[in-house]
């Protein structure tokens, strides 16, 4: 597993039912779950959901009637807004908590083909481990905290609470978004230089690995459209669907080359 094969973050309780909200990267692949209540109870727990889009997960526990938090949405939110974070850590002081403003709710690319159109960006650093609730002032979770960017003014990235929201019955019962289509996947991760893309780095037996990418190369154009910043890549990218073949050409060893890609499927290289 890239992300190593033991894992820890953090998580909040959405549902008396016994539903946990966290972040997708730390159960990806995982065979067994173990949650820690503030009791100090452990308990099993299923991965109900996965959207790797956004970047949530969904867990469930057997037992029920546990306090849940009050969910809001954060599309009026502004930037200046007051927030705080909680965060379980990984050693016997337990549960962190953090506060800071909203800095910023534009858009947010990763350089592992991800990308959140809307995402809050917080001044606060997380006080603890990821996936756990960014909240308002009044105690609504407004967001599930995923990353540490260690910009100016912008310390840590939440995944607005929405995704979750206006998707859970499609969630838990078919544990992924079915009604979004689907769309195409490298497993390669780039960064831009001079109006062009750089492969960093291709996942091992993902579809870029398989059809020889490597990194070090310059992608130039994918299908003849011409490719020279993330957004031009992710926009292009997901417009097809997965299991299209996609004909890369890029820059390498001062030569140039055609390379088909058959598109994959994450959800289906990780489940």
């Amino acid at each position: 597993m890239v992300l190593g094969t033991e894992r820890m973050g953090s998580g909040v309780v959405v549902d008396p039912a016994g539903y946990i909200l966290t972040v997708n990267y730390i159960v990806i692949g995982a065979s067994k779950v173990q949650v820690g209540m503030l009791d100090n109870n452990q308990y099993e727990a299923e991965v109900v959901a996965q959207d790797f889009v956004s970047g949530i997960a969904v867990l469930k526990v057997s037992p029920n009637g546990f306090p849940a938090v009050p969910l809001r949405s954060s599309v009026d939110l502004e930037p200046g807004t007051e927030v705080f974070m909680v965060a379980s850590s990984d050693d016997a002081a337990g549960r962190r908590v953090g506060g800071g403003f909203l800095s910023s709710l534009g858009a947010y690319e990763a350089y592992w083909e991800y990308r959140l159109d809307r995402a809050l960006m917080c001044s606060a650093m997380n006080p603890g481990l990821g996936g756990g609730p960014m909240f308002d002032m009044q105690g609504r979770m407004i967001g599930v905290v995923s990353l540490n960017l260690a910009e100016v003014a912008k310390f840590s990235l939440a995944i607005p609470v929405e995704h979750y929201l206006e998707h859970r019955d499609e969630l838990v019962r078919y544990g992924r978004r079915v009604s979004r289509p689907s769309r195409s996947w490298i497993g390669m991760y780039s960064y831009p230089l001079r109006d062009h893309m750089v492969l960093a780095g291709v996942l091992p037996k993902g579809p870029g690995d398989k059809a020889g990418l490597k990194a070090g190369d310059v992608l130039l154009a994918i299908d003849g459209q011409e490719v020279t910043d993330r957004n031009s890549l992710y926009t292009y990218l997901w417009s097809k669907p997965a299991g299209e073949t996609l004909l890369f050409r890029v820059f390498r060893n001062n030569g140039f080359r055609e390379i088909a890609v058959l598109s994959g499927n994450i959800e289906e290289f990780f489940g």
